[in-house]
């Protein structure tokens, strides 16, 4: 199944949320825990200040983004370290630190440390071959910025080239379920990066919660991605793992105002002035406690 074909699943889901929210009868009872609308009338938001919303599978400039926008701090402890790298032996946990290690590095993206990003780079050289993936994939774009690793936007354009390249090659290939384990393990890499240096259960902030409930939507994608390849055991085992985090996120909704959501198909973002939450402090601290548990057993060896 191709990229672009697993987003319709999303896409339906937030239809039927604002079709809930605005066609449901006087009767319901709607009370959202968070708000991120600005305007002080809420059922007139302000469509001048529209934000997009990413509802596709994370690249790393992608993760890269996120990060700006949640204003992460540099705690560079919270990494996978890259001397774990060489304990990663089976082509299931290779990929799933392949899609971490990705993420990491959009993470020391934004702080522009030039020598632990270009470490990084190499080690993500080094998992690739473990897989079989043409070494030119990255060998390229590391030769074009060694002398130059301050230039931080050109690096994170050509290694979201050079993912796009291995993503693409894994399919051509047959080798579909690896690429799905290189999407997970980033996209639980990029929840454990801001559920642990961005949220704070003691004074969430709305934009923070927003930014995490929101991912339900790249949740359901992901796994409708991996229930195609229920013949590898190691698929079945991590969308077990995935299923169980997907009950916390459906305890809870999100709405938009009627006209205010607009779709982007092709660059895959959803516009909005903002959103209101059902989700709950409980909740969050149940997923940030969750994916912490997952990654650990991730990156583990």
């Amino acid at each position: 199944m191709r990229y672009n074909n697993i987003l319709f699943i999303s896409l339906l889901t937030i239809s039927l949320l604002i079709s809930c929210k605005n066609n449901g009868s006087k009767k319901e009872v709607f009370t959202p825990q968070f708000s991120t609308f600005k305007s002080e009338s809420p059922d007139k938001p302000d469509t001048s200040l529209k934000r997009e919303i990413s509802y596709g599978l994370l690249t790393p400039i992608e993760a890269s983004a996120l990060f700006y926008r949640l204003n992460v701090r540099n705690e560079q402890s919270i990494l996978n370290p890259i001397s774990n790298s060489d304990q990663y032996l089976t082509s299931s946990k290779t990929a799933l630190n392949l899609g971490i290690y990705g993420v990491d590095l959009a993470y020391l993206k934004m702080f522009n440390l030039g020598q632990e990003t270009f470490n990084y780079m190499l080690t993500l050289r080094s998992m690739s071959n473990k897989l079989n993936i043409p070494e030119s994939y990255l060998t390229d774009p590391i030769k074009k910025i060694e002398n130059d690793l301050g230039d931080s936007d050109s690096l994170m354009i050509l290694m979201d080239t050079a993912y796009k390249k291995i993503e693409d090659h894994l399919r051509q290939n047959g080798r579909e379920s690896t690429a799905g384990f290189m999407i997970m393990g980033g996209w639980v890499e990029a929840m454990y990066i801001a559920t642990q240096l961005v949220y704070d259960e003691n004074d969430p902030d709305p934009e923070v919660v927003e930014r995490i409930a929101e991912q339900k939507y790249i949740l359901v994608s992901i796994l409708t991605y991996m229930k195609n390849y229920y013949d590898d055991p190691m698929i079945v085992y991590y969308t077990k793992k995935l299923l169980y985090l997907k009950k916390y996120f459906d305890t809870f909704e999100i709405y938009f105002k009627k006209g205010d959501l607009e779709i982007d198909n092709v660059k895959h973002v959803l516009r909005s002035s903002g959103s209101e939450m059902t989700i709950t402090v409980k909740t969050l601290n149940e997923i940030r406690d969750y994916i912490l548990t997952l990654r650990t057993e991730m990156t583990a060896f």
